[in-house]
């Protein structure tokens, strides 16, 4: 069994490195969004990218910094398939999950202008924003001292697999099918 985690900038292809690896690898699929938006319902809150961040953080900081994805990691080791978690921001999610073993993290990648394009066109409940304030979210989510909050760059640096991301869902899913099939299973090991 592999975990393979996703990180990347908003936009960059999270979601589609995601259903290629469900739907032409097999791997179950748990949500980092999923997870702190039914925190957000539960607290009444309304369900934006301001609230996820401050469940998130809250959470991490009330737990470990790790604890979203070591919930979501038990979950897949309960279902005991290959599973992939979307999506990972703060290095203490992936220092949690290497200790786990058998865990590779990807990250995605592109230019701003394209990403915000494409948030635009998907129209989820976190993504009804203009470019300024998208610029402000991304700069905001980046970098951080805390490591409760989160910290993109970091995690992006920390990859195994990176992937840089300006064309199309094609382009994107040829990247990922070459490096799946230049990976073999076993040498999962951290």
């Amino acid at each position: 069994m592999i975990i393979i985690g996703i990180t990347g900038t908003l936009g960059a292809g999270k979601g589609t490195i995601v259903d290629y690896l469900v739907n032409q690898r097999g791997f179950l699929h748990f949500s980092v969004r999923a997870f702190i938006s039914e925190e957000i319902v539960r607290r009444g809150m309304k369900v934006n990218r301001d609230s996820m961040v401050v469940v998130a953080n809250d959470l991490r900081r009330n737990n470990s910094p790790s604890y979203i994805t070591d919930c979501l990691y038990e979950q897949a080791m309960e279902a005991n398939r290959n599973s992939v978690i979307e999506s990972i921001r703060t290095p203490g999610e992936v220092y949690s999950l290497r200790k786990k073993g058998r865990f590779l993290l990807i990250s995605v990648d592109a230019d701003p202008k394209i990403r915000y394009d494409r948030i635009s066109r998907r129209k989820s409940e976190t993504d009804h924003i203009d470019y300024e304030t998208f610029l402000q979210n991304e700069r905001r989510e980046m970098t951080s001292d805390d490591p409760n909050a989160q910290n993109l760059a970091k995690c992006i640096e920390m990859a195994d697999l990176k992937f840089f991301n300006n064309g199309t869902i094609e382009q994107l899913n040829r990247q990922v099918e070459a490096a799946m099939g230049n990976l073999e299973i076993g040498q999962f090991g951290n």
